[in-house]
């Protein structure tokens, strides 16, 4: 996403393990146990959270906090070895998807239902307020809640934050409608309409009503260009039939042919015969899928 949104090189993956839940209480006596013997050092509101939360005492913006907790003991020391191999795989995979990252021990969730690895992505452009998305696995919440244990993750992201960094604003690309004909046809117009989608074209999938309303929608949403997509009940061998279409005035109706540039779509063709404008019970269509 952050790659799409042209910012990826602008924002770095900061990434920590928090362990499972022996690690992580391991841990958290530990804890206790150092941030006590300097509890007279503390800011008022890591002595709170002492006995409350110590680990974010780790993320305390007072100063005389951070320089404690760069002594302070970090996680690698109390994981069980079945959380160092979960953390070594998720490092492996981000090295195998080429997707670089910065360990940050300092980067905690006070939660007790936080599990293994925690994560955000961070950028220098924007200030102090330099998070842009945060998350991690959620692994005891739902049993925290009275439930089985269910592994999870999630992430939350700041969309101001992320619109601040896109290095302009981009016209959208004309939204295309894709419009099945009949029932028949709808498996085959959804794969047309994502095959246009990967290939850049943003679409809208009209796929509601009779053929009436759907030409309504199409007006009522300013679309200019749409792909009609059906399957013929009497003719087994074809597979459906395309047609292309661009309304210059929608409120009379007058249309007329676009060049074919919306290549994308022949990616789902490759596995038919494609014949260009041919006649079928009748109406012209300007592709037909046969079967090979």
């Amino acid at each position: 996403m952050l790659e799409e949104l042209g910012v990826a090189d602008k924002i770095v993956l900061k990434l920590n393990t928090l362990g499972d839940a022996e690690s992580r209480r391991h841990w958290r006596d530990a804890l206790v146990c150092y941030f006590s013997d300097h509890a007279d050092k503390l800011s008022e509101e890591s002595t709170r959270r002492l006995q409350t939360n110590p680990m974010r005492i780790l993320d305390s913006k007072d100063e005389g906090d951070q320089q404690l907790a760069r002594n302070a003991p970090r996680i690698d020391q109390y994981l069980t070895l079945e959380a160092q191999e979960f953390f070594g795989r998720v490092e492996e995979g981000l090295r195998n998807a080429r997707i670089r990252y910065e360990r940050a021990p300092e980067l905690v969730r006070g939660l007790d239902y936080y599990r293994h690895t925690t994560f955000e992505f961070v950028t220098t452009h924007l200030g102090a307020q330099g998070t842009v998305i945060g998350g991690g696995r959620y692994d005891g919440l739902i049993e925290a809640m009275g439930g089985l244990p269910t592994p999870a993750v999630g992430w939350a992201g700041g969309i101001e934050r992320l619109a601040l960094l896109l290095p302009e604003r981009r016209a959208l690309a004309e939204i295309v409608a894709v419009v099945p004909e009949s029932d028949r046809a709808e498996a085959l117009a959804q794969q047309i309409a994502l095959s246009l989608r990967k290939g850049g074209i943003p679409v809208d999938y009209l796929f509601r009503g009779t053929a009436r309303k759907r030409l309504d929608r199409l007006q009522r949403r300013g679309l200019t260009t749409a792909v009609f997509v059906d399957v013929p009940e009497e003719h087994p061998e074809i597979i459906g039939t395309v047609n292309i279409k661009r309304y210059r005035n929608m409120s009379h109706s007058s249309e007329h042919r676009i060049a074919r540039n919306l290549s994308a779509i022949f990616d789902v063709f490759k596995a038919f015969e494609v014949q260009e404008e041919a006649m079928v019970d009748g109406r012209r269509a300007d592709i037909v899928l046969r079967k090979k």
